[in-house]
Order: C-alpha cells, then structure tokens, then sequence
C-alpha cells in the first residue's frame, strides 16, 4: 500500500483501517455529518481532532483529482483541501480502490442538507448566487468544472449570503486560458445540471411553488453580469479618470480585486479603454486577515470591517493606527462576544457569522427600544433567545433560518 500525503499532519491517516472497503469501516472510526449525491463510496472519519472525507475511486482518477485540487487550492479557487492518496489497497486478497482523501470544510453543507425541509425560492436563488462566484472564479483561474452541479458543491454561511466550494474535480481540467466556446459549455452544463436537481427537489416537494427553470436560470443570469463586470472593456474620455475609481470599487463591492488594469488610448488620446487585466478574490477577507487575524468569508469580512470601521469612527488612515485600532476592536468588541457564547454552544456557527448575526440582533433590539442597546446587552439576548435554540451547524442548518 502506498499512501502519498501532503502535510505532516496527514500521516495520522496510516492508522485508519485501509485494508477493509470503505462502506465495511465500523462505525466507531466514523463520524455522521451529511452527505452529497455521489457516485463513490465516501465516509467522514476524524484523527487527531481533524476531520477528513475519504472517497473511494480508481487510480488514475485519484491522481488526477488530487492534483487539480492542489492546483485549485494554490489559484485560491474556494475549494475542498486535498490531503492525500491511498493506492495499493488489499484485503490481503483481493485489491480495493484507491482512496482520495480531503479536510472536511468544518460548517459546510451540501445542498440537500438544506434542502431538507422546503426551502424558499429567495434562499435557493442565493445558493446559486454563490455557486455563480464560484464558476467564475474558476473560469477566471483557466479552470473548466465539466461538471457543475449542487451536488459537487458544499455551501457556508457568509453574513446574510451563502459560500461555495468545489468538492468534486473529476471531471475538471485546467487551462492556460479558457476559450470562449468552452467557458460557456461549462456554463450550459452548469444550468443543466441544477434545473434537473431542482426538479428532483420539487418532486419531493422541498422545493415551494417556484419554477425550477426559472430559478436555474437566476445561475447563467447571475454568472453573466458577474463576468461582464469582471472582464469587459470599458472606453470612457481622458477627463473622466474618476470612473476608473468607480469601475474598481463595484468589482470590490462584487467581493473581488483588482491587481492590475489593463489601458489603452486611441489615437488622438482623447478616449481611454481599461479592463481589469488580473482580477483576484477575496479584496475584504484579505484586508481583516491582515488587521486581525481573522480568516472569513468575503462578505462576513465585510460586516466585520464595515464595524471595525464605525469603531474608528473613519478616521484612520495610517497603516500603523489602522493596525493598533483594529487590535483595539478585537479586544473590546469582538472577543467579548465570542466569548458571550457558553462552551456548549459554540458548534452551532462559527464565531464570524456569531457575531453578523449579533450586529443584526442589535440592529432590531435597538430599533425596538428608540436607542443603542450595545453590544454586550445584544450578544447575552442573542445567546439566550436565537442561538440557544439553533440546531448544532457542524451537522444541519435549519434552512427556514436561512
């Protein structure tokens, strides 16, 4: 056997029980967290204090995935980590399937997780929302899926949004650059894929009265904008450099960066073209990971700053005031609520999307009361009236919260 690892951390994984097929693991090597659709045998075990998902699949197949992962992880496409291959297997008879094996992305569901009561039309437009952010961002890295679905998708809360991730890169293949012909081949294979899933679910009836075409179509509408704002040319006149300004703060508004643009003048060097020639994800994350520490979703990132901000009252420009304000936020603001939360409930969000939901909760309390209730009084009334009764997210969401 043979059991290729990235990290140190993965060479935990030699105890796990490789020589029996993994539908046949006892149950106390496995942890019940929800599941995807998949054509593979695929099981969550935990070592060491970290979870991982073994999926059983051929050789090459392992290989291949593994690495388009890698490749992903390195592009910082939202995606599951690979952590390592186990080829080789026997059961000292017969040989057994190669096992891929990837970190659990700790508060992610799949979409039928949340999916398991009936789900809004509204919540269901905003998982494929993400899952547009998702498209693009891999078309954008020269990555094309093939196989775009819910299915092959894990979703996180991010404040009032959701998140998405690639679990499943069977299918995927990476180029220099992605022709135009192929970038919306994965776009059609993409809507198609979802209207059939949304078709299953309203089968079920866990979908309300919505027209799954209709909402499938939310996917290409939503992709289309996002690229058009991402990638196309814009000609404005030399006097109006302004909107140069504006063009980057709509792709940052939109959860991405600019590196750098690209800029062209006519003839007369009267009209000037920019496109945005290197365009990054992630413009808020990065920014609070920076002052903080904190490692969030885009638009968690977002509310958090947008607080931090209020907290400085605007004020600070200097990279090193920036820095010494926020620590100030962390420890008078931040932390006091987290640790609001009592141990025993801390699996039921994770501590960023505590505390958006914790400025949301203030927001209606101090409306309620005709002024500032504060942070403190918020959190405690947020502990004991919403999250106390919240169902534990490390393994369902109640998707009529979502």
């Amino acid at each position: 056997m043979a059991l290729t690892v990235v990290g140190a951390s993965g060479v935990a994984l030699l105890d796990l029980p490789w020589s029996v097929p993994l539908e046949q693991w006892p149950a106390d090597r496995l942890i019940g967290l929800p599941r995807g659709v998949s054509r593979h045998v695929v099981r969550f075990v935990r070592v060491e204090g970290t979870v991982y998902a073994v999926k059983e699949i051929g050789t090459w197949s392992a290989h291949r995935e593994h690495r388009l992962l890698s490749q992903m992880s390195r592009a910082r496409v939202p995606c599951v980590v690979p952590v390592g291959v186990v080829d080789g297997r026997t059961d000292g008879a017969e040989p057994l399937e190669t096992a891929l094996v990837t970190r659990h992305l700790t508060f992610s569901l799949p979409y039928r997780a949340l999916f398991s009561q009936r789900l809004r039309p509204e919540t269901a437009a905003r998982l494929l929302d993400a899952l547009a952010v998702l498209l693009v961002r891999l078309h954008l890295q020269g990555f094309w899926w093939g196989d775009c679905s819910l299915s092959n998708t894990l979703f996180r809360r991010d404040a009032g949004s959701f998140a998405a991730y690639l679990v499943d890169a069977e299918t995927a293949e990476q180029h220099d650059r992605l022709s135009e012909g192929r970038r919306l081949d994965d776009l059609a294979r993409a809507r198609t894929n979802v209207i059939g899933e949304l078709m299953d679910l309203q089968a079920g009836d866990l979908l309300d009265d919505a027209d799954p075409i209709a909402v499938g179509d939310t996917l290409a509408t939503r992709y289309t904008a996002l690229w058009k704002a991402l990638t196309e040319r814009e000609v404005f006149r030399t006097g109006e450099r302004y909107r140069v300004d504006a063009r980057i703060r709509r792709l940052n508004e939109l959860g991405f960066d600019v590196a750098e643009l690209e800029v062209q003048t006519d003839v007369d060097g009267d009209h000037l073209q920019i496109r945005p020639k290197v365009v990054d994800a992630g413009h808020h994350a990065r920014r609070l990971l920076r002052l903080t520490g904190l490692d969030v979703e885009e638009n968690q990132a977002r509310r958090l700053l947008n607080d931090l901000d209020a907290f400085t009252g605007g004020g600070v420009d200097a990279e090193t005031d920036e820095e010494a304000a926020a620590h100030a936020w962390l420890t008078e603001v931040f932390h006091p609520v987290v640790r609001a939360v009592p141990r025993e409930l801390r699996g039921k969000l994770e501590q960023a999307q505590v505390f958006h939901e914790v400025l949301v909760h203030r927001w209606y309390l101090s409306e309620a009361a005709g002024r500032d209730v504060g942070v403190e009084v918020a959190a405690a009334s947020y502990v004991d009236s919403v999250l106390r009764h919240r169902p534990d997210e490390r393994a369902v969401v109640d998707p009529l919260e979502a």
